[in-house]
């Protein structure tokens, strides 16, 4: 495993994929803890285009140990260091006819325990119970996002595409990008794989138009505390 590599690609391009961490044993032990699920829970969203499952690891403990094997425990200490924490996670399963189309947007939010009022937090929203805010850009700019691949993904069943380096632009509004100077790729990640991104990285997400499944355990990270009285709401050491 090429660390030093990765952390290049990280630093330069805002992401990097990172092959075999886990097994088709291992993924499907993962998928079946999900499957067998309550799914009745408010944070569980279900459509013909998604199924998601908001707070994931609040709502399925049982598959943290799962998720967090010896692999991907050695690249979150290598890469980042022992003092990173969980922040936010999500799982998606996007079906094999969906037509869910993401448009190009940063992750600009953080989820917290409370609405209080200090100097560059805002906008505000509240789903299901869950309070959002976008954070000072220092806040964002510490936090790192893990994409686990539980199927072989590429651009015909919902790869990321990205826009390399925009993650060092700031806020990049997506009705400004420059085509002439910017460039976009498609990230494919084989199943078992990982994608590790910053959450500033201009992303989008296209269509399904193979039939197959693309199913993602998204897993937010950093090492801040935030300020005052407030706190992460899904902190998990």
């Amino acid at each position: 495993m090429n660390i030093p590599g990765h952390a290049k690609n990280l630093s330069a391009y805002g992401f990097t994929v990172i092959n075999e961490i886990y097994t088709n044993d291992e993924v499907e032990r993962i998928l079946k803890t999900i499957e067998s699920a309550d799914k009745t829970n408010e944070t569980f969203r279900k459509s013909s285009d998604l199924f998601a499952i908001r707070q994931f690891l609040k709502e399925i403990p049982q598959a943290k140990d799962l998720i967090y094997n010896t692999n991907l425990q050695d690249v979150i200490c290598k890469l980042f260091g022992n003092n990173f924490f969980a922040v936010k996670s999500i799982y998606f399963d996007k079906p094999e006819t969906s037509n869910w189309y993401v448009a190009y947007h940063q992750d600009l939010t953080i989820s917290v325990d409370k609405k209080i009022e200090l100097e560059g937090f805002g906008p505000w929203t509240v789903k299901q119970n869950q309070f959002a805010v976008q954070p000072p850009l220092n806040i964002l700019e510490n936090i790192f996002t893990i994409r686990i691949h539980l199927d072989d993904t590429d651009e015909h069943n919902g790869a990321l595409k990205v826009v390399p380096g925009s993650h060092a632009k700031n806020i990049y509004r997506p009705e400004t990008i420059d085509w002439s100077v910017e460039k976009e790729i498609s990230c494919v990640v084989p199943k078992g794989s990982i994608m590790i991104m910053k959450p500033l990285l201009l992303h989008s997400s296209g269509r399904t138009t193979n039939n197959k499944k693309r199913r993602v355990i998204h897993i937010e990270f950093t090492n801040q505390e935030l300020p005052g009285e407030l706190k992460w709401s899904e902190r998990l050491n």
